[in-house]
């Protein structure tokens, strides 16, 4: 039986916040929840700057689930595809699916779409297959310092285009595959590596000699190998 002052009780483990006072960040800071880690660089505002922090609700964007997980790294480059839902575009959708993805990263002249913000992406380099399209580019930072959610602007390129190409093509019913697959490249070699492969892509189909040849293939001068 105890006797004197009561006995403590045991407080339950709860997470630190990488932010906290007892925790202050570093130039290069991290959100993280008890399954992901999604890197995140602080604003630069000059030496001793507190940096934004990401609330619950902006994190969901960074990591989304629908058959399969994705995660989205800061300042990292993605090699993205999306297949259509299993019918061949004709070359006047290719045509105007290629001219989207250019204008989604301020490549065109031509404006974007109004539902659609400008310029989120940098590209390095885009290929539009009758099938699928592969995409290589890395999310721009938005006025407040964070990263553009991947997830946003897919949705408006896949949902812009299908629109688009359905009132072309005066046909109705879904253009793309609900899915997208994403893989975070980890260097500069891989980029690199990726992009010949998005090069060679319509060489290895049949479809061009060349990759030259291929009227739906655009690569970033940039980033070729």
């Amino acid at each position: 039986m105890w006797r004197g002052c009561p006995r403590p009780r045991k407080r339950p483990a709860t997470a630190t916040c990488p932010f906290s006072p007892r925790n202050p960040p570093s130039k290069c800071s991290s959100v993280t929840d008890k399954k992901t880690l999604v890197c995140l660089s602080c604003k630069q505002a000059g030496e001793g700057a507190r940096p934004t922090l990401m609330s619950t609700t902006p994190l969901a964007k960074y990591r989304y689930r629908r058959r399969l997980p994705h995660f989205q790294r800061a300042d990292a480059d993605i090699f993205v595809t999306f297949c259509t839902a299993r019918w061949q575009l004709p070359e006047a959708a290719r045509d105007l699916v290629l001219g989207h993805c250019l204008r989604e990263g301020g490549v065109a002249r031509a404006p974007s779409p109004a539902n659609c913000p400008k310029t989120r992406i940098h590209l390095h380099a885009v290929v539009v297959m009758p099938d699928h399209v592969h995409l290589l580019l890395r999310p721009l930072r938005n006025a407040d310092g964070w990263p553009h959610p991947l997830v946003d602007i897919l949705q408006c390129l896949k949902s812009t285009t299908a629109h688009r190409i359905n009132k072309l093509l005066q046909r109705a019913g879904p253009v793309w595959e609900e899915e997208s697959f994403d893989h975070v490249l980890r260097s500069d070699e891989i980029l690199k590596d990726k992009c010949e492969y998005l090069r060679q892509n319509p060489v290895r189909r049949g479809l061009a000699i060349r990759p030259e040849d291929y009227r739906w293939l655009w690569v970033n001068p940039e980033s070729k190998p």
